[in-house]
């Protein structure tokens, strides 16, 4: 098979615009229904999907490294792009004794709540969208652990 570094839309770090750096990794997602805009020429989904079934046609299988366990949003210094406008405290796993603040278990600035039923079907249905409409044969998990996490650390009861 062919493992593909995160495709997912995506934002550079402002340190590195700041440096006049690209972020070429992908680990800084935003758009988890959509190829980043820098990876194709024209309509970098209908490219993506006809480099999947070229590949399919000579008998290699398709990974995607995803990142679900956080966002290109980082701490509560921002930016707010999505997820934080529309319901911090849903998407986001936020400090209970001071919920400004992100309880940041993966070291990226800011946490994806799939205990939340909204967060969960949202990653659920990027997954289903990424085989049923792009036929990738499978998925790498950036941090798998931390989203099956629950209010209590891991929980192997998740739905994740």
């Amino acid at each position: 098979p062919l493992e593909l570094l995160p495709i997912h839309g995506l934002i550079d770090d402002r340190r590195l615009v700041e440096m006049k750096l690209v972020n070429y990794w992908g680990y800084n997602s935003i758009a988890f229904f959509a190829p980043e805009q820098r990876y194709g020429q024209d309509n970098p989904l209908d490219e993506f999907r006809t480099t999947v079934a070229r590949l399919h046609d000579a008998g290699i299988e398709v990974l995607l490294d995803v990142v679900y366990n956080h966002t290109a949003e980082g701490n509560h210094l921002g930016p707010t792009l999505s997820f934080r406008g529309i319901d911090n405290a849903s998407y986001y796993w936020l400090m209970p004794d001071n919920p400004r603040y992100y309880d940041d278990f993966t070291g990226c600035g800011s946490s994806v709540n799939l205990t939340h039923p909204r967060v969960l079907q949202l990653v659920m249905d990027s997954l289903r969208y990424w085989v049923e409409v792009c036929h990738v044969d499978g998925f790498r998990f950036d941090l798998a652990t931390t989203l099956a996490r629950g209010h209590n650390g891991f929980d192997r009861n998740s739905g994740f």
